[in-house]
């Protein structure tokens, strides 16, 4: 196990590797940006993963997530990320909830003290009630925005969302609704510069069935996506977490 991330230690020794090991870390949505944060942090050598979504691998997925193949498509997202996550690190442990995240599970979900959580949902009302409950709880926590309909991965930025200045509809409107629950400031977010652009307005009513047996019908606009903003946005969470506490044990 030492030689799997002895290149890692060579850059911030062995001391932080092992404490990697301990820290959790709450993964919510394994897309595009989801998948490439949790599968960085794995590589790190983060010991513990909570994983929570419930969708399964789609041919449309292919172009941008990274466990979307010709040979996965119609399986769980979680399903295929546990075999992936055991196969780059026999020794990680994982919780799995495959099912739509909408709060009502978070006394279920969040029955231990994560060290972060990344927020990688697009679904306005379940990010805000993700991002509601972790602030209310304090949980670190990471959120992204503006993977869609974006190409210049250059126009990324990490901030705090006082800070955020887009033409993004989504960002804007999740900023409007979490300043009605009264946080305006101290959430760090990943976002894009960049003005949105899709050729084609597809909107798509999704029927979702829960955990418990209910319904939730989605109506929502596909975005476009490109194979590199979601990637680089997701691997800028990982990156942040990882120097958020690098900073902190190496001080």
């Amino acid at each position: 196990m030492d030689e799997i991330f002895s290149r890692n230690e060579m850059y911030w020794g062995k001391d932080f590797q092992d404490f990697l090991k301990s820290l959790k870390v709450a993964v919510f949505g394994l897309g595009g940006v989801g998948g490439y944060a949790l599968e960085a942090l794995c590589r790190a050598g983060i010991g513990n993963f909570t994983l929570i979504d419930f969708d399964i691998v789609s041919k449309s997925n292919i172009n941008r997530q990274v466990i979307a193949l010709n040979s996965t498509i119609g399986f769980k997202k979680t399903e295929i990320f546990a075999k992936r996550l055991k196969d780059i690190n026999p020794d990680i442990k994982l919780k799995i909830f495959d099912d739509f995240y909408d709060g009502s599970q978070n006394e279920e979900i969040f029955t231990q003290n994560f060290d972060f959580v990344v927020d990688a949902i697009d679904s306005l009302r379940s990010k805000i009630s993700l991002i509601k409950y972790c602030h209310d709880k304090k949980n670190n926590i990471i959120t992204s925005f503006g993977a869609g309909n974006r190409m210049d991965a250059q126009k990324l930025r990490v901030s705090d969302i006082s800070e955020i200045n887009t033409k993004c509809t989504f960002t804007k409107n999740v900023i409007t609704y979490l300043k009605k629950e009264g946080i305006e400031h101290g959430l760090t977010a990943v976002w894009s510069e960049e003005k949105p652009k899709s050729l084609y307005k597809v909107k798509n009513i999704e029927k979702i069935a829960k955990k418990d047996g209910s319904y939730i019908e989605l109506a929502k606009f596909t975005p476009s996506s490109t194979p590199i903003v979601p990637a680089i946005s997701g691997l800028v969470c990982a990156n942040y977490i990882l120097n958020y506490f690098y900073n902190r044990i190496k001080k």
